[in-house]
């Protein structure tokens, strides 16, 4: 028997076949969600520093209506998504048990959870990959292992012949297993570590917008930002 990926699959049985191509489907949703989220944060880390660079004037100015539409055209910064509902709230809002302010900080705090929602679209993904894949892998050992009791039966002996299609179909699943669940896991961890840091700078950030708001309604706002923006 030929051990080649191609003489392998052309061996394997049905149920063999479904568990290896459910395998290759959760790979490709997997590498799917990994290249979608890197360019995702990419992007939104470049548009971020375009949308600070574009908005300070307008801050400085404290035209806050000019500076929110600014936001409303770099979609792509998931900053921009928290500062132009904020912002909005202070220009347009006629609510006259709270101040402006308090409504922006609630206004802040919904868009917070809205944004963080955004940034881990897929991450489900990755984590139910990362854990179950190992399992279907393991769910192959057992067909496989089935497969080769058979060749025993059916042959009336244990010789390698009787049992080898079996026992690599086992061990195939068992390395897809591990291939598709390692990278997943592995990919999981790291961009859970970038999105957790863009949170917490969206929450710095954040604080720092409320706080020039509420003291001296953007005076001072270019200092706290112009960091961000070089």
């Amino acid at each position: 028997m030929s051990f080649s990926p191609i003489h392998i699959w052309a061996s394997m049985g049905l149920m063999s076949k479904v568990i290896a191509s459910l395998l290759i489907l959760m790979a490709t949703m997997s590498l799917a969600v990994v290249v979608e989220r890197h360019l995702a944060l990419f992007r939104g880390k470049s548009e971020t520093r375009k949308l600070l660079r574009a908005i300070l004037p307008h801050l400085e100015a404290e035209d806050y209506a000019k500076a929110a539409g600014t936001a409303g055209e770099h979609k792509a910064s998931p900053f921009a998504r928290l500062v132009a509902p904020i912002l909005n709230k202070v220009v347009s809002s006629d609510e006259k048990n709270l101040s402006r302010i308090e409504l922006a900080r609630r206004e802040a705090e919904r868009q917070k959870e809205a944004v963080g929602e955004e940034l881990r679209r897929g991450m489900g993904v990755l984590a139910s990959v990362g854990s179950i894949a190992p399992f279907v892998g393991l769910l192959g050992t057992v067909v496989g292992i089935i497969t080769a009791f058979q060749g025993i039966a059916a042959t009336g002996s244990g010789g390698l012949g009787s049992v080898s299609a079996g026992i690599a179909e086992a061990l195939v699943e068992t390395a897809l297993g591990l291939m598709v669940a390692i990278p997943a896991t592995l990919f999981f961890n790291q961009l859970n570590t970038k999105i957790n840091a863009v949170e917490t700078e969206l929450g710095r950030r954040t604080g720092e917008l409320l706080d020039e708001l509420e003291n001296s309604h953007g005076s001072r706002a270019s200092g706290k930002y112009e960091h961000a923006a070089a």
